[in-house]
């Protein structure tokens, strides 16, 4: 399982070159993409197409060439196979018909972008990949994001990067973040920034709607949960948390003067987790509690 460059064809390391070359065959997400990278290289291997869609049935021609002795690699178009990426059940495939699965370690766009988004308070993460693009899985999704304390690692594509950035600022919008736009690329960007902030960021310059991204949501210190309140507003939503679901509890508060919808809310969800709680599944069922973190 070979990691590839993400944009910057240098990150390749020595030891994925050095497997690339002695492998029978390299199997791959796209034979345009890995055949570029070969050929940078000077090499030429004989190409398998394995990828979303044909996974299952290409592992079984990859099994098929492991049993003949062959040596066989596997690479996504970019990053860590498997992530975010085919190549999982190649994995499943090759150690259920008992042969060796290799990692060869390299680029990962979302430890690319944890590593330069300085957030001490990050002591671990969760790596959520692509967010639903739309409907009530999309706001579970968020919804869970959002009141996670751990930092938070999301893609997102150039035409729905404006609408989570929205969405961020309505939801968190005293959270830092920081966005790493086309990681390793010649336009590569990150900023970091308050969630309220990314918004008219993004507006600025339309060249910063264009590319990739990855969003690391950083973590937040179960102290700093009600940080934007004044001890009587956190006083009183304390108290109607206890005895109230999470959203009545943040629009009676609100009612009542104690600060903007917002903040309430944003203090409330951190006041959970901080506890265990998590998330909240209200009567209406439009705020779901749920945990589901993946590696990358």
């Amino acid at each position: 399982m070979v990691a590839t460059p993400i944009g910057n064809l240098a990150d390749l390391s020595l030891r994925a070159i050095h497997v690339l070359a002695r492998v029978d065959a390299v199997a791959c997400e796209d034979t345009r993409n890995t055949g570029a990278v070969l050929t940078h290289l000077g090499l030429s291997k004989p190409l398998l197409a394995l990828h979303a869609h044909n996974e299952a049935q290409a592992a079984q021609l990859v099994c098929a060439r492991l049993a003949q002795g062959e040596r066989v690699a596997y690479a996504s178009d970019a990053g860590t196979p498997g992530v975010s990426d085919p190549g999982a059940r190649l994995v499943a495939a090759v150690d259920a018909a008992g042969h060796r699965v290799v990692p060869i370690p390299g680029p990962s766009s979302a430890l690319a972008a944890l590593s330069a988004a300085g957030d001490p308070q990050a002591h671990g993460f969760a790596f959520e990949g692509f967010l639903p693009a739309r409907g009530a899985q999309r706001r579970s999704a968020l919804e869970r994001v959002c009141a996670s304390a751990a930092a938070q690692i999301v893609f997102e594509s150039p035409h729905r990067i404006a609408e989570l950035a929205d969405e961020l600022a309505a939801r968190v919008p005293q959270r830092r973040l920081t966005l790493a736009r086309e990681l390793t690329k010649q336009f590569e960007t990150i900023v970091t920034l308050a969630a309220q902030q990314l918004p008219g960021w993004l507006a600025a310059d339309a060249n910063r709607l264009r590319g990739e991204f990855v969003v690391v949501l950083h973590a937040q210190a179960p102290e700093a949960a009600g940080a934007g309140l004044d001890p009587a507003a956190q006083r009183l939503l304390q108290v109607l948390l206890r005895e109230l679901p999470l959203k009545r509890a943040v629009a009676l508060a609100a009612e009542l003067g104690a600060a903007p919808r917002n903040l309430l809310y944003e203090a409330a969800l951190a006041w959970r987790q901080a506890q265990g709680e998590g998330g909240e599944e209200e009567e209406g069922g439009d705020l779901t509690a749920s945990s589901s973190p993946t590696g990358r």
